[in-house]
This record gives C-alpha cells, structure tokens and sequence, in this order.
C-alpha cells in the first residue's frame, strides 16, 4: 500500500505541488477575513459574532468535506452530483490529478467551498443566530455548492456538455455566495415558521449605519487582495504562464476597480473612503474570478472600471425607501457585488474570452464572441447563471426554512434591542455618494443592538 502511494507520488511534479501547496495556504486566510471584512461592516458590538461565523465555517466545511463533499463535486458520476467514490476520502492520496497529489487537489477545492460559504452565510449578520448557522453550513455545502461545483468543474453537464468558461467560479463561487446570502436575508425579514411564531423574535429591519470598525476593513482587503491573486494563479493547477498571467489580470482587475469606485466617490463627497476602494477592489475580484484563465490585460483593466460602476449602482437598492419598505438587509453588500457582480462577470467571460489567452495553459476552448465570433459563448454563460442563481437561491431559502422548523434551531436572533440608524429621509441626498454623513449620530443607543446568540 505504502509502495503503490510513493510511486504514484513520484508521478506528480514537485514544482507544480509546492506552488499548489503555497497557494492553498495563502487562499485558506481568506475564509476567516471574510468574516473580519462582515466585523467591520456590523456595529462594532457585533464584530466579533459576525467574524465567528466564518470561523465556524472552515471547521465546519473541512468535516463535511471530508465526509461527503469532496466526492459529491468531483466524484464520478452525472449531470448534477458525482458518485461516492471517494466518501470519507477513500484512495484520495497521491494519484496525480493533473501533476499534483489528489490529496491537495482536494485540500485546494475545499478553500473554494469554504470560502463560498462564508460569503454566503453573511446573510444573517446581526440577525441571525449561530448554533442554527452550522446546521446550514454542512446543509448549504452538501445540496448547494457541491452539485454546482460538480455542474460546473466535475464533469456535470454545465461545464461537460454546455462547455460554460468559468476559471475560477464565477458563478459556483460569486453568483452562488450572492444568491445564498440574498435568500437567507429575505428569510430573516419574512420567516414562515417557528421564528415568526415566537414573541422574541422580530424580524426588524436594520438601519443604515457606519462600518463599525474600518481597520477591520483595511484589513480584510489587505489579505482579500493578495489572496485572491493566489486563488486565480492556482486554479491553473500547474506553475505555468497561465498562472503568472492570471495572477496579473486579478491584480490588475481589483487595482482599476478600487481605483474607480474611490475617485467617483472622491469626486461627489470630497474626501476619499476606505469603505469605497474596498468595495471597488471587491468589485474587480468578482469580476475577473470566471476570466482570469481567458482574457488579456486591457480587458482585465476595463473588466475591473465596468464592475465598479456595476456594482456601485447596484449598492444604490438598499438605500432607497422601497428597499427600507420591504425590509431588504444586505448587511455585507454581497447582493450587490458578488450576486449582481457575479451574473455580469460569467456573461462578460463570454464575451471576451480569448483562445489565445487560454492556450498558455494548454486549454483549447472556442473563445467569446467577440475576439473569437463564438456566439455560442454567450447564450451558454447566461444559461450558466440562470441555473446558478435558481439552485442557490431556491435551495438555501428551502435548507434554511426547514432549519427554522426544528424547535431549538430557530435562525432569528432574540429582538432584544433596535438600532438607532439614519434617516431615510435624507437618503437620496447624504448618500448620495454612498457615503454616510458626519452630522448623524450613528453610535448604538442605551439600548444597545441586536446581538447574534
């Protein structure tokens, strides 16, 4: 046995194995700063309960990986879900996949899930309660992101049979996370079971209000950025001009994107704001995740502008009166850069992709539509999203209704208390800029704020 596993791992290239094993290690700190970057959105009392859930996240999605999701994504099988070959990770050891040990392709695969999740389960920060948070997590992970990833990268018939270009997950990771978080929130506002039945539970809007903590910010983009340049590169599987080139249009793409979103912000308020390059920066991630592997430098540039000013309009629904109405929460932004965000960039890797660009991994593809006239392309990428978003969408509002059916498990926070938050009168003027005036009092009442249990 242990014969058979040294001589499978004397097939493997050991360049290619360190740099996969480099770049896993940098991509795993992007799991927990997720949950830094949901700290610092929240009010600083509830920082820490919003990091703890991608915390939870990792252990939770590292078992459940172990257990079933690795062989449900990349087992052998159909259309929509692969074999158990490997449950519980039977003969995941060093038989190369590709030139590196299944083992780290596995290990790998399991930052994207986690990292997934914890964008996902942003959804319920500061309204939400943790201990029901990791049912969903090993729920979410094993019906939700594992079948799409089979659809997509597994050998399922999105990316078999369609042949949808997706490099590094634009819609298992961005269009899926968006999707999720969007459905958790709206299961907050309007719950159907034991949380609307219970006299503690109030599914109050939250007020608009400051990041409660900007260093945390400043940190989670530090680690976001660099790390994503790893999750790009790596996705290559091999140290290849691939990789380098897709290391640089991610950088590039987040660098004209933060660059975008802060001088239009600079330019309405005068003042420029961490909060804005972050969330360009964001923006540029998302949008080169499903290209990276497929376009050039200009267009990574130009990727990077267009989804700044996407997602910034975007941003805009949760400031208007109608979204304060039907009591629309997107506390991490995550509708409105990787749902919204994630939707443009898989349409626009049909567009633009190039076969050029693609063969420096050894990759033979059709291209997009416009370098390469494959019209195809697009109608392919837009099928891509519809099923994405009506899989994550309609399955995580149906895992986390059924959670909210066990007594115990109710996913609604206890109402203690109700933020003191901005005036949605004012809202079509001070924020105009998405910026949040001085002269409002944004500090936590006596009463205190919703705290996570």
């Amino acid at each position: 046995m242990a014969s058979s596993v040294l001589q499978a791992w004397e097939a493997c290239d050991k360049i290619d194995t360190l740099f996969i094993l480099v770049c896993t290690v940098f991509c795993w700190t992007i799991v927990p700063t997720v949950g830094i970057a949901y700290g610092g959105y929240t009010w600083k009392r509830n920082g820490l309960s919003a990091a703890m859930t991608a915390v939870l996240t990792i252990a939770t999605c590292s078992v459940q990986w172990f257990v079933i999701g690795y062989t449900i994504a990349y087992g052998e099988g159909g259309w929509f879900f692969g074999d158990f070959k490997y449950l519980f990770h039977r003969g995941v050891l060093a038989e190369p996949v590709g030139t590196i040990p299944a083992i780290l392709f596995s290990e790998f695969q399991l930052v994207f899930e986690a990292t997934v999740c914890a964008i996902a389960i942003g959804g319920i920060c500061e309204r939400g309660r943790l201990w029901p948070a990791v049912f969903f997590i090993a729920l979410w992970s094993t019906f939700i992101y594992c079948p799409l990833a089979h659809m997509v990268w597994g050998g399922g018939f999105l990316g078999e049979d369609l042949g949808v270009l997706d490099f590094a997950g634009g819609t298992p990771v961005h269009v899926c996370s968006g999707a999720s978080a969007t459905a958790l929130s709206i299961y907050l506002s309007y719950p159907i079971f034991r949380s609307r039945k219970s006299a503690v539970r109030t599914p109050t809007h939250i007020r608009l209000h400051r990041p409660g903590n900007s260093f945390f910010q400043l940190l989670a983009m530090i680690i976001i950025w660099g790390s994503w340049l790893a999750f790009d590169a790596g996705t290559v599987l091999a140290l290849n001009f691939q990789a380098v080139m897709a290391l640089c249009v991610t950088n590039l793409c987040a660098s004209s994107g933060a660059l975008t979103w802060a001088l239009w912000t600079y330019f309405e308020t005068g003042k420029w704001s961490l909060d804005s390059t972050f969330m360009g920066a964001i923006s540029g991630l998302v949008m080169i995740t499903p290209a990276a592997g497929f376009i050039d430098m200009p267009t990574a540039f130009f990727f990077g502008i267009s989804g700044a000013l996407l997602c910034r309009q975007a941003l805009r629904i949760k400031f208007t009166k109608l979204a304060q109405h039907w009591r629309w929460v997107d506390n991490g932004d995550t509708f409105a850069t990787h749902c919204i965000g994630g939707m443009a960039a898989t349409i626009c890797t049909g567009l633009f992709a190039r076969k050029e660009v693609a063969a420096y991994g050894g990759l033979d593809i059709a291209g997009g539509v416009f370098f390469d006239g494959n019209i195809r392309q697009l109608w392919v990428q837009i099928v891509e999203v519809i099923v994405g978003f009506s899989w994550a969408f309609g399955g995580s509002y149906i895992i986390i209704a059924l959670i909210d059916c066990v007594p115990g498990l109710e996913v609604l926070a206890i109402d203690k208390h109700i933020h003191e938050g901005l005036d949605l009168n004012e809202t079509e003027e001070s924020l105009a800029g998405l910026e949040y005036p001085d002269e409002v009092d944004y500090t936590p009442t006596a009463k205190g704020n919703i705290a996570l249990d």
